[in-house]
């Protein structure tokens, strides 16, 4: 499985984004506790209703797909490539993770849906048999420790005022690196990163997708910073 994820063409450059997911849906669990089948499996909605039902569980808690779709936006993007982009994930449970630039993700749910297992069970998926370097790894918290001081920091809400995106990154300092915080959770009120950000904004009259918020965050910057 680390052989699907691991990549290579990431060029290091100095100013950056940092995406931090929001209040993500990846929760592991023995679904069938019983001597022959004691493997952990990753809670999504499509396969364990009935289990989320029986405890009390909104199945909208349990949406890793979203995880998984702006994981594949944000690293395929130029602006990964570049190397001006970093990504954290802050989970429901208070878990943060650390993607590694060159961290190549599977591009199917099921196979996903393992790799974050394995990283919640083992904390930490590295890129070879020696553990030279991590492509994944759960960090200790709190969250904002890992965010630069010298960076405007953001959330997208529906419910703030709207701007736009190329405008709005145009006026920064130009050696500012920028941290935006996207909910990646089906619904839910927006304080998820009301503790560390600067300001929130709305980035269009529709209801976008954690997903494509994410990549009109990422074109912007691209165009800004001379990225194709």
């Amino acid at each position: 499985m680390q052989d699907d994820i691991h990549g290579g063409d990431f060029v290091p450059q100095p100013r950056k984004l940092i995406i931090v997911l929001e209040n993500a849906s990846l929760e592991a669990a023995q679904i069938y506790p019983s001597n022959f089948n004691r493997k952990m499996q990753l809670l999504n909605c499509d396969e364990h209703q009935s289990i989320l039902k029986k405890f009390g569980r909104d199945i909208a808690e349990a949406r890793p797909d979203i995880v998984h779709q702006c994981l594949l936006t944000l690293l395929d993007s130029p602006l990964n490539k570049s190397g001006h982009l970093e990504v954290y994930i802050h989970t429901a449970k208070g878990v943060v993770i650390r993607i590694n630039p060159e961290c190549r993700i599977p591009r199917t749910i099921k196979r996903f849906s393992g790799l974050m297992v394995q990283l919640l069970e083992k904390q930490s998926i590295p890129s070879n048999v020696k553990g030279e370097k991590k492509l994944l790894e759960i960090l200790p918290p709190p969250l904002e420790q890992y965010l630069p001081e010298n960076t405007k920091k953001i959330s997208l809400s529906w419910n703030a005022p709207k701007v736009r995106l190329y405008k709005y990154f145009k006026q920064l300092p130009d050696d500012q690196s920028i941290v935006v915080a996207v909910g990646a959770m089906a619904k839910g009120l927006d304080t998820f990163a009301d503790s560390y950000v600067d300001e929130k904004i709305g980035i269009s009259e529709y209801s976008l997708s954690a997903s494509v918020a994410c990549g009109k965050v990422c074109c912007a910057l691209e165009d800004l910073w001379g990225v194709m």
